[in-house]
């Protein structure tokens, strides 16, 4: 479970570089420019290098714990998005944003108590 916690922090990392690696990009990038800019934009680099050891990470952990219990610790994932994107990128959180949030962590709780039974 460590291992998985240890991934979605990784993953939400890799989340906000590649936010803010887009703002280099031009307008409308093309494909090509994307793929260019995934080589030569930083954080648009480390936000996939991110993403790629989330995945190896994944293996591991999946490789010996069950789906059943870490799927539910990634859902956190998008509880840290939204609290990480307020605090590093200044986006606000709106009423929804908090609301849905809230039931994410229900819902891993409820998921998690069930587990312990």
């Amino acid at each position: 479970m460590i291992m998985v916690a240890a991934a979605t922090l990784i993953q939400v990392v890799g989340q906000l570089l590649i936010k803010q690696g887009t703002e280099q990009l031009p307008g409308e990038p093309t494909l090509v420019q994307t793929a260019i800019g995934m080589i030569t934009i930083l954080p648009l680099f480390l936000g996939y290098a991110c993403y790629g050891l989330f995945t190896v990470i994944m293996v591991l952990a999946l490789r010996h714990g069950e789906l059943s219990m870490t799927f539910p610790i990634l859902a956190l994932s998008y509880v840290w998005v939204a609290a990480a994107s307020a605090l590093w990128l200044g986006e606000s959180l709106n009423a929804p944003t908090i609301a849905g949030v809230a039931v994410i962590v229900t819902g891993v709780a409820i998921l998690g108590r069930g587990e312990k039974q």
